[in-house]
């Protein structure tokens, strides 16, 4: 499980940007871990590294995927610049956003070259046009919830061109038989949020960030959620396991 909190666009302050911490002394070599705390209590491990793969290890419905970009492409929630360093290695022009000041430091000192400080929550400031907006490494968890994810998709239909693609990438959170999962879930439910809505802080060493929503959705889900926002699903490149990515296009 990989994210970042949503900040506004002067980004998160050091202390509270444990990603970005975390993100800097993995390009520095020095490790690569984070933690991920739910609102439960749950305490999940994950690591840097895939954050800095290259095109050849990447998973292999995101590589499929993302041959469907066209014209320039935003990039959110770019950490430390995967996806648009490839997609500049391909002779698009990208625009690679993020709400961590250090993440988009490595992202520059990786050589991304239109990169800058921005949350997915301020996007509507954006005055050029996007012919797609992709986010990988599971970055539809992004959207937060149904009623986040119909303003930000408004807020896309505007800053896209009118043949403008999402190239998404999530995972289904319903293949778990895990009673713990399980169980949070119905606590969901039971609050009137969806089963994958998941409320989590990352931690890095003696940093921590502050509390977030990030969403993990299936498939009927997402119709469900793009349904009267002038989205609709043009493709699903489906993994192996839970992972998917969802390709919506404008209608």
């Amino acid at each position: 499980m990989s994210s970042r909190q949503i900040s506004g666009r002067t980004g998160v302050i050091a202390e509270h940007d444990a990603y970005g911490q975390e993100i800097m002394n993995c390009y520095k070599g020095v490790s690569t871990y984070e933690v991920v705390e739910r609102e439960d209590g749950f305490i999940d491990i994950g690591s840097a590294l895939p954050y800095f793969q290259g095109f050849e290890n990447w998973p292999l419905h995101e590589r499929e995927a993302i041959q469907r970009v066209r014209g320039r492409i935003l990039d959110i929630g770019c950490g430390a610049g995967r996806v648009a360093l490839h997609l500049q290695s391909r002779g698009y022009r990208v625009l690679a956003i993020d709400n961590s000041p250090l993440a988009v430091k490595v992202a520059k000192l990786r050589g991304v070259k239109a990169v800058r400080v921005l949350s997915i929550d301020e996007i509507q400031v954006l005055r050029d046009k996007f012919g797609t907006i992709v986010l990988y490494g599971n970055n539809f968890g992004l959207f937060g919830g149904m009623t986040k994810a119909r303003r930000l998709l408004a807020a896309m239909h505007r800053i896209t061109t009118p043949d403008a693609l999402i190239i998404a990438a999530t995972t289904d959170p319903y293949g778990t038989h895990d009673p713990v999962h399980l169980s949070y879930h119905q606590r969901n439910r039971d609050r009137g949020r969806m089963a994958g809505q998941i409320r989590l802080r990352i931690r890095y060493r003696q940093f921590c960030g502050h509390w977030f929503d990030y969403l993990l959705a299936s498939q009927d889900e997402v119709r469900s959620m793009i349904e009267k926002t002038g989205w609709f699903i043009s493709d699903i490149v489906e993994s192996r396991g839970p992972g998917f990515v969802t390709i919506l296009k404008k209608a």
